[in-house]
């Protein structure tokens, strides 16, 4: 029987996930501005990703024990609300402490709507279609952050040259002189403001939550984590966030160090484009695992990854520059791989599973607090070697993982008969 569609939900679900990658993949952007503004140490520095993701590994689990009690349209609204707040927090007083508070507010606020988004856009655009709509929602998670350094640049140099626009103006006159980048905030309020108008209008569906889908009972936590795999897994998705975070975060702020490139125009494009390319590697990815077994892909792109990143920290400046970038694309297919690797190992519990996954989004902080302790004592360079040890753990998660279910493939010649 299929589901009753929802075409307006799936479009707010749709605008909901470009919001979310608007407000999350700014950071790489923003850390040198940041840093520059507060005279931040690298381990200072650390604490601004830290204090975003350390929110996903708090609120992921406790998310889906109250949108099951409240319900989607409820939480998404605290949600944004939680998110306008911090935004607004922070743009009306703009000082590090406050910074820092904010930016665990609106991490809150995202946790809880990645948990709310999944089930809500597979009912809503059908059962039957949720493998296109899960593909819609990640290639608009890559628009949005490819979209957002390239609005912060048009921003920041608009507000700190002769652009005499009316939205330039406006924000000028809201924006400390010396903290243009502060203006971003600004942004991320009105656009929370605005889905807390849209959802308010919007009337949802009832959604029933698949098994896997549940948070599920305390008995099931305590029975999967006497599994060595569903620990295993928690730290690939740990290590994984850890890596796309201790690349787009630091590269900036690498690319001006060493090679001199403007972090307000070209390192901030550079992040835009990480993000893009993530999102083409996607596409490519989706082909690759009709024809090969995920695994081999896992392992083909990690390797990629590695090289990658080894010509981005010690190439040339613009050979550094596009290697940065590459590496987005080859670490595009590292989440979804490694979290059906783990959700295939267990025959049961998928839901309360998932929680765990979701809470090792937390890597993305302290990946980072690592990255930035090892700098502040030797140097940048030094401090990014570490993405190899989390792209080292998760090429061993493709030699030693054993899937009940293996992901389903076909002949090339196969691939595009109709």
């Amino acid at each position: 029987m299929q589901s009753k569609r929802n075409y307006l939900i799936v479009g707010m679900i749709l605008l909901t996930f470009f919001v979310i990658s608007f407000l999350t993949n700014i950071l790489g952007a923003l850390n040198p501005s940041v840093s520059e503004s507060f005279g931040l140490s690298k381990t200072m520095a650390g604490f601004l990703p830290f204090s975003f993701f350390i929110a996903y590994g708090v609120m992921s689990i406790p998310a889906g024990f109250m949108v099951e009690r409240f319900g989607e349209k409820a939480l998404m609204l605290i949600a944004f609300v939680i998110a306008l707040f911090g935004s607004l927090l922070f743009a009306g007083v703009p000082s590090f402490g406050v910074f820092m508070f904010s930016l665990f507010t609106i991490g809150a606020g995202m946790a809880i709507l990645q948990v709310v988004a999944n089930p809500l856009l597979r009912i809503s655009g059908g059962e039957e279609n949720y493998a296109f709509t899960s593909v819609m929602a990640q290639l608009v998670f890559g628009l949005a952050s490819f979209v957002s350094p390239q609005v912060y640049s048009w921003l920041v140099v608009g507000i700190e040259g002769s652009n005499q626009s009316t939205v330039i103006e406006f924000f000028r006159s809201i924006t400390p002189s010396d903290m243009s980048w502060v203006s971003m905030y600004w942004v991320f309020a009105i656009l929370s403001l605005l889905m807390v108008i849209i959802i308010l209008f919007v009337k949802f569906p009832k959604v029933e939550l698949n098994e896997d889908e549940k948070v599920g009972s305390k008995d099931s936590y305590i029975d999967l984590f006497k599994n060595k795999y569903v620990i295993l897994y928690f730290f690939g998705i740990f290590a994984y966030v850890g890596t796309e975070q201790g690349i787009s975060y630091w590269m900036s702020d690498f690319l001006e160090h060493y090679h001199g490139f403007d972090h307000e125009t070209i390192g901030a494009n550079a992040v835009g484009n990480f993000w893009g390319l993530m999102t083409v590697g996607g596409i490519l990815g989706l082909v690759l695992l009709k024809i090969m077994d995920s695994k081999i892909v896992l392992k083909l792109f990690t390797i990629a990854a590695i090289i990658s990143l080894a010509i981005a920290l010690f190439g040339s400046a613009e050979t550094s520059l596009y290697s940065f970038m590459m590496s987005g694309f080859f670490l595009s297919v590292m989440y979804p791989i490694i979290i059906s690797l783990a959700l295939n190992s267990v025959s049961k519990h998928h839901g309360s599973f998932a929680g765990i996954l979701m809470t090792g989004i937390m890597g993305g902080a302290v990946v980072q607090l690592i990255i930035g302790f090892i700098s502040d004592f030797a140097s940048l360079q030094v401090g990014m070697l570490f993405n190899f040890v989390t792209l080292a753990y998760i090429l061993s998660l493709a030699f030693w993982s054993k899937p009940i279910i293996r992901n389903k493939t076909v002949k090339l010649k196969d691939l595009f008969k109709f």
